[in-house]
């Protein structure tokens, strides 16, 4: 399970619906066990484009400082699907750096955005559930 204060997941939609027409992410700070988001760290989307993500390798330098001396981790990137459902791609199957990571997507695909988290290990796709406090 991931858990996300209810900010984190305010502000993660508020940049994905910012990002629009191109795909927006960013990372997740927070407790690896249990797992806790309790700070957000927009990035820019390299790659600038509606279909793919890139986050700034800058910008992830600085969230990892950041929450290294807030006393977190990053725990896990987020970024939106503009048309889609909230499941991970086969690119963002390929892309997943980490195991111990959590994929957050944010579909935007109905007027209502969709916040889906999964766990991707060589290649398995595992939905997990969030829970907002």
């Amino acid at each position: 399970m991931l858990r996300l204060t209810a900010d984190v997941r305010r502000q993660m939609v508020d940049h994905c619906l910012a990002g629009l027409p191109e795909e927006a992410c960013g990372l997740l700070g927070g407790t690896p066990d249990p797992a806790d988001a309790t700070v957000l760290y927009p990035t820019r989307n390299l790659a600038a484009s509606a279909r793919l993500y890139t986050v700034d390798p800058l910008e992830h330098l600085k969230a990892d400082r950041d929450a290294e001396q807030r006393g977190l981790e990053l725990i896990g990137v987020f970024h939106s699907h503009t048309h889609t459902d909230a499941y991970p791609s086969p690119t963002d199957v390929a892309q997943a750096p980490d195991p111990c990571w959590h994929y957050v997507l944010v579909s935007l695909k109905f007027a209502d955005p969709v916040v889906r988290s999964f766990r991707i290990v060589d290649g398995t796709i595992d939905e997990e559930e969030v829970e907002v406090s």
